[in-house]
């Protein structure tokens, strides 16, 4: 048995330090957990993350935006959340399909069966098994990441993003309008309504602890069938 969950939510939404959190209680408890994100978590996918999200290629229209998601996500499937969940091992991952969805498609107005094809044909049909989204108003989140962004220094050895991360970065798809990032946060809520039993919804206003305390709620129970790794040596 293995489980692949997913986080998604808005900028600012703190979606990244819960996945981090997660991921850092699994691997307390000897679960065989690895996390990672999206775009990225490869080699040729952090490349290609470095493309699509960067403030200089303004040029970039919508078409290449979404090719380029779908190829970083093809290799990323491949090469790291597939095989180890073959292994029976746990995924966290920081975003998904679901925001192309809500960013290309309700942000940016593609056709959603069209992103829905594509999305298939990237994952080989792989879905999460549970998706939490942090929701906040767009320009509360959009405040909390431009405040982030100009720090000095994100980094701290007291709370330390995930390797391939990097310092939270002001990018390409932050600089779009107020509209276009209240059209995402909608686009989240309608794919909420579409799979309820999939998506655990939370309030991002939550301190971080309560936060946390809420997603291993939801996930302790369905650890029963995951094996921690000491019991694999046993």
């Amino acid at each position: 048995m293995s489980l692949f969950i997913t986080f998604e939510g808005p900028e600012g939404s703190g979606k990244s330090t819960q996945a981090r959190r997660l991921y850092e209680r699994l691997a307390a408890a000897s679960y065989p957990v690895i996390v990672t994100r999206e775009p990225g978590g490869t080699p040729i996918s952090d490349l290609i993350r470095r493309i699509v999200l960067d403030l200089q290629h303004s040029e970039m229209v919508s078409t290449t935006e979404t090719l380029l998601f779908s190829a970083a996500r093809a290799q990323h499937v491949a090469e790291r959340i597939q095989p180890y969940l073959a292994l029976g091992g746990i995924v966290v991952c920081d975003r998904f399909a679901d925001s192309m969805l809500a960013y290309q498609g309700f942000g940016s107005g593609q056709d959603l069966d069209e992103l829905r094809t594509l999305t298939r044909i990237a994952t080989g049909g792989l879905r999460p098994d549970i998706t939490f989204y942090l929701d906040l108003p767009a320009q509360e989140g959009l405040d909390r990441k431009r405040k982030a962004a100009q720090r000095p220094s994100n980094a701290s050895p007291l709370s330390p993003r995930p390797p391939e991360a990097g310092p939270q970065e002001w990018n390409r798809l932050d600089a779009r309008d107020l509209a276009y990032h209240e059209r995402v946060r909608s686009g989240f809520l309608e794919l909420v309504k579409l799979e309820p039993e999939r998506w655990q919804v939370l309030d991002a206003h939550l301190s971080m602890d309560e936060l946390s305390a809420r997603i291993w709620h939801v996930i302790e129970p369905r650890l029963s069938g995951i094996r921690p790794l000491e019991d694999h040596t046993a």
